[in-house]
């Protein structure tokens, strides 16, 4: 008994004090709100392609509980802005309540089509703005971003089944075009050179059709979509003809692929794209002042490791933010000369199943602060298993001349092979990160040191003297243990940055130089 007693007791109590609170007692504002931002700017986006999404906190810093008139889009329904006030999408709000000394967020994103806004504009800004009640309490928070104009690269989609087209073409070298689930498609002749007068934005893959050639002028931006590559085919070729820039943070002449993101948010966020896949059979690849970040895989480049010529040359080019590998090649070869590789989740650069491959004046290093990686800066190996785990080798033969192989982890050099196949591999003047002090190595050959045929004038876990490593600025400074330290056999001249090289000359892609940290 005593307990409904205290059990009525206490609901009396209840109700009597919900009776007399003032807490629901919603009193117009007075255009006193405040906001953590005047104006939200929504930064660069392609045209017709969905910003991010930004948000504003507005506060009620009275002690009164208030209610908002209208929260609206200045214009309107036909505003290109989208907002959700509190959860609820829309573009106008009527009596948005705010208790005292509280907060709610709107979040803001747009979509544009700058046909529509301008016409014959390669950019536009727009602007629209939140409005806050109306009259004398009337406040606003601007709203601004820069829509960009593009040449858009997309395959077909049936609009009656939604099935994206997908790439068929000799995926095995017999002379027959293979279905593949590979979505893009291959491009039109009209289409086969990229200029700098437009940014291009490839959804899935742009690929080039046998006895075709993909041309890219110098100043091309390219940007790619989620899962989205260049696929270079049978017989065709890749031509990327990027020039030294003035300005090295412009880059106004090189040729830069990335993603589709423009936004701050994204500028080193690897994995957003796939690959430039130079697939087995392709020819004559030219890659010059080309920077490619933020992949998934930089460059890919399979079989023709016996072609007459090397199947990719690459020069006086930068790779950085891949989520697995900078340059892969699987059999085949490559030529390097003046290329900066940093920052992958796997190896830098990676030969496998052998193939032929000559690096000279690189810098391969890998600072990588997303996670741990298992691989080495440099890998290399001549097999692979086959689906009953027997090894199917292949021949190697690697040079490196005057490179710089580094990174934040030991060693940032790695190998594996069979005997059965030729492993024939040497460094000569390079500085090396690789530290054996437990001795995990000591009974394999190819980490052996002190072998000359293997390691000629190398240098060994000595600083490089990076500028900001993690921030993929690998010139050297003046302490760098790679100073001076070149073999003049291989000295190529200038340098990335068109310095002339003399000797005696720098290890690695630059030369050295007096730079004054941030």
């Amino acid at each position: 008994m005593k307990k409904i007693i205290y059990f009525l007791f206490t609901i009396c109590i209840l109700m009597f004090w919900s009776s007399c609170r003032k807490d629901f007692d919603f009193a117009p504002s007075t255009g006193n709100l405040g906001f953590s931002k005047d104006t939200i700017y929504l930064d660069t986006i392609f045209s017709n392609i969905g910003s991010s999404t930004y948000n504003l906190k507005v506060y009620n810093r009275s002690d009164d509980d208030i209610s908002i008139p209208t929260v609206r889009l200045s214009q309107g329904e036909s505003s290109n802005y989208r907002l959700n006030v509190d959860g609820l999408p829309g573009k106008e709000f009527q009596n948005v309540e705010l208790l005292a000394n509280d907060s709610l967020f709107i979040f803001v994103e747009t979509t544009a089509d700058i046909q529509t806004l301008a016409l014959n504009s390669l950019e536009f800004l727009y602007t629209d703005a939140i409005e806050f009640d109306s009259g004398t309490n009337s406040q606003k928070v601007e709203l601004v971003t820069l829509i960009k104009d593009a040449v858009f690269i997309y395959p077909d989609r049936d609009n009656t089944t939604g099935i994206v087209e997908t790439l068929t073409f000799d995926a095995d070298g017999d002379g027959n075009d293979d279905e593949t689930t590979l979505q893009g498609r291959f491009l039109e002749d009209s289409e086969l050179t990229f200029t700098n007068e437009k940014p291009y934005v490839i959804y899935g893959y742009a690929a080039v059709d046998e006895g075709d050639v993909l041309t890219i002028e110098a100043g091309a931006r390219v940007h790619f979509h989620a899962n989205s590559g260049l696929l270079v085919t049978n017989n065709a070729s890749l031509k990327v003809n990027g020039a030294l820039s003035a300005d090295q943070e412009l880059l106004e002449n090189e040729v830069i692929f990335e993603g589709d993101r423009l936004e701050p948010l994204y500028t080193d966020i690897p994995g957003q794209w796939g690959t430039i896949w130079l697939y087995n059979g392709s020819i004559d690849n030219d890659i010059n002042y080309a920077t490619i970040k933020n992949s998934t895989v930089g460059i890919l480049s399979e079989g023709n490791q016996n072609a007459t010529d090397d199947k990719l040359t690459i020069t006086n080019s930068q790779i950085y933010n891949s989520s697995n590998f900078g340059i892969l090649g699987r059999a085949s070869s490559i030529s390097a000369e003046n290329v900066v590789i940093n920052a992958s989740g796997q190896s830098s650069f990676a030969g496998t199943l052998g193939g032929r491959y000559n690096f000279t004046h690189c810098t391969l290093a890998n600072y990588w602060n997303n996670s741990f990686r298992q691989f080495p800066a440099l890998f290399l190996n001549n097999y692979v298993t086959d689906e009953n785990n027997m090894p199917v080798g292949n021949d190697l033969f690697a040079r490196f001349n005057n490179c710089i192989i580094f990174g934040n982890d030991n060693p940032e050099i790695g190998f594996d092979n069979i005997s059965a196949n030729l492993f024939d591999f040497k460094f000569t003047n390079c500085l090396i990160r690789f530290q054996d002090s437990s001795g995990n190595f000591s009974n394999d050959a190819n980490y052996l040191t002190s072998n000359g045929d293997l390691y000629e004038e190398c240098i060994f876990n000595s600083d490089p003297d990076f500028e900001l490593p993690f921030e993929n600025m690998l010139r050297i400074g003046a302490d760098s243990a790679a100073n001076g330290e070149a073999s003049d056999d291989f000295i190529i001249s200038p340098d990335i940055l068109g310095e002339p090289r003399t000797s005696p000359a720098d290890i690695g892609a630059y030369k050295s130089t007096i730079f004054t940290e941030d």
